[in-house]
This record gives C-alpha cells, structure tokens and sequence, in this order.
C-alpha cells in the first residue's frame, strides 16, 4: 500500500487498529484527519479522499499478512503521503506514569496537528474525566469513548491538565485508562473497574462486529 516515491521528513503519523482486515473506526478516523494539520495547513479534502479511497480499495489485500494489524497513515511536511499496515502490539508497560507520559506526548503532537492520538482519562464519583481543552478536537477513539459514555448514562467533563496531575500523583480518582487511536481504552494497571470494563467491552464488542462483517459491506 506504499505510495510510488519517497516520503521526506513525516510530519504526520496516524496509527489506526485494524480487525479482520477493515478498520472499523474509518468514518471517525477520517473525521479527525480533515481536522489535523501538516506544516501550519489544514488536511486537504483531498488527501481525506485519497485515505478513504485507499482505504476502500486497498485495505483488504493490502492487510492480508496483519488482518488484525494497525493501519498507518504517514504525511510529510509537503503534504505527501502514504500508507502501510503493520502488526499490533499490545502496550507493554501500563502504569499510570506511562500512560500519563504518552499522553503528554500526544498533547505535545496536538499543539502541531491539532488532534491528539491518545489521551488519558480518569473515572471520578462515576464521571468521564478527560484530559483535553475546552475545545479541544476529538480523535477517532476519544469521539467512540465519548460516544458509549452518553450511551451508557455516564457524564463526561474535560480538565486540560489532568495528565500532569496523574504523572505528578496529584490527581483524586477511582480509574485511569488511556484512550487510543491504536489500542482502544485501556486502564491503568490497578487502576482499573466497571466504568473502564464497559467502555472496553463496548469497544472490543465494535472489532467484533468488523470482523464479523463481509469484506466490502
């Protein structure tokens, strides 16, 4: 699935889970890419096309060695980009420090793109607390995790610095979890219970049903 030239420095990388060779959280994916940005501009709507085009096309036999893989998407700083699939890899470290950290890393990317990848989250008195600005753009993952929580009648509330309070030990909660474009949610290690539980089963429950789907339904 690699485009015919060679990329320049990327600017740009997008790291979407795969199941059963689809990505079932295309739409919402694609819907967060139209609201990144690459060296200062907005994601053309052509490049948006150009990924769901690929992703229509291509993604069934492009995934045929990683069914399950993750799908990344690479732009570089002249707005080229490309595609390829690789494995999935469970994260191999999920204590809250870690998760705080990358979700700060995430932050860091959000101040150039626009959109975080990851983001960390905490259940406090049965609340969604979110790690995110006022107005702050959703990623294809933290607009699912949202989604399930009115769904399921929880409230969810944003606090811009909740990943710093975490990794500083300075935060009251009941659960963390890590909400990714790549790994779902996922709690953190002693840190997790239902309200995590739920939001992990809803979304495993979505991988499920893609790969229970007939390639290009």
């Amino acid at each position: 699935m690699m485009e015919e030239f060679e990329l320049g420095t990327p600017a740009l990388v997008c790291r979407w889970r795969l199941a059963a060779r689809t990505l079932p959280l295309e739409n919402r994916h694609l819907r967060a890419l139209s609201q990144r940005h690459v060296a200062g501009k907005a994601v053309s709507t052509g490049l948006v096309a150009w990924a769901k085009q690929h992703i229509e096309w291509t993604l069934a036999e492009g995934a045929a060695d990683q069914p399950d893989g993750v799908l990344m998407l690479v732009m570089d700083e002249r707005g080229r980009a490309a595609m390829t699939v690789g494995p999935y890899e469970e994260l191999p470290d999920r204590s809250l420090a870690e998760l705080a950290d990358r979700a700060l890393a995430a932050r860091r990317e959000a101040a150039v793109t626009g959109v975080s990848p990851e983001s960390l989250w905490v259940v406090r008195n049965g609340a969604l607390v979110w790690g995110a600005e006022p107005d702050e753009l959703a990623s294809g993952a933290a607009s699912l995790v949202v989604d399930l929580a009115h769904t399921l009648g929880i409230s969810v509330e944003r606090a811009p610095r909740l990943a710093d309070a975490a990794r500083a030990g300075e935060v009251a909660l009941d659960e963390a979890l890590l909400v990714s474009d790549e790994h779902g949610p996922v709690a953190a290690d002693g840190l997790g219970g239902p309200v995590a539980e739920r939001l992990a089963r809803g979304y495993a429950t979505l991988l499920e049903r893609a790969a229970r789907r007939p390639l290009g339904a």
